[in-house]
C-alpha cells in the first residue's frame, strides 16, 4: 500500500465515515452462481454523502495490463492508495470490463471497510436505492427536525421515506420530545 507521510487526518475521518455509512444490502444477483451482490451502484449511492461530510473522497482507476488503483482522498491532502491486480477468465473487451467492474466493488468495500449486508427480503415494498438521503442543510431535512421535535413522532416513517445515516438517525432521536 501506498500512503503520504503521515495518515492521521484521514485516519480520524475514516473513522467518522465508518459510523455514517450504513451496512449496504446485496441488491443484485448473479445468476450463474445464485448468489447476491451489492453493485457498484448501490455500493457508490451509499457511500457518496457520508465520504462528503467526513472530508473524502476515492477515484479508482485501471494501471497496466490487470491492474486498478484505488486512492482515498482526504481534503487535507493526505491519502491512501492500493493497486489490484486480477486476469480476466475470458481475455476479450467483456471479460475485461467484468474484471474491472468487479475490482471497483472490491477494491471499495475493502479500503473503506464497508459491510455488506443480507436483508432477507425484509426490505419492503420501496428499495433502498428508490429513497434519497436527508442531507443536512436541505429542505428536508428542517421538515424532518421538526417533524421529530414532536412528541407523536416516529423515526421509522422517517426511515420509510429517506436514507439516512447512522449519525443523522442518532441526532434525531435526540430531538424527540
Amino acid at each position: 500500500m501506498k500512503k503520504s507521510q503521515s495518515i492521521t487526518e484521514i485516519a480520524k475521518s475514516l473513522a467518522l465515515f465508518q459510523i455514517k455509512v450504513d451496512n449496504i444490502s446485496k441488491d443484485s444477483t448473479n445468476p450463474f452462481f445464485k448468489s447476491k451482490y451489492a453493485s457498484l451502484t448501490a455500493i457508490l449511492d451509499a457511500i457518496k454523502i457520508p465520504l462528503s461530510e467526513c472530508g473524502l473522497s476515492i477515484t479508482q482507476f485501471p494501471e497496466g495490463e490487470y491492474g486498478l488503483t484505488t486512492i482515498l482522498m482526504h481534503e487535507s491532502g493526505e491519502y491512501l492508495a492500493s493497486t489490484y491486480e486480477m486476469r480476466p477468465t475470458k481475455d476479450d473487451p467483456h471479460g475485461k470490463g467484468s474484471v474491472i467492474s468487479y475490482q471497483r466493488r472490491y477494491c471499495i468495500q475493502s479500503i473503506l471497510c464497508l459491510n455488506m449486508e443480507d436483508d432477507d427480503a425484509n426490505g419492503g415494498t420501496m428499495q433502498e436505492g428508490d429513497k434519497e438521503w436527508l442531507n443536512k442543510g436541505s429542505d428536508a431535512y428542517a421538515k424532518v427536525c421538526d417533524y421529530m421535535s414532536k412528541p407523536d413522532s416516529d423515526i421509522s416513517k422517517v426511515e420509510s421515506k429517506y436514507k439516512i445515516s447512522k449519525e443523522t438517525k442518532t441526532y434525531l432521536l435526540t430531538l424527540k420530545k
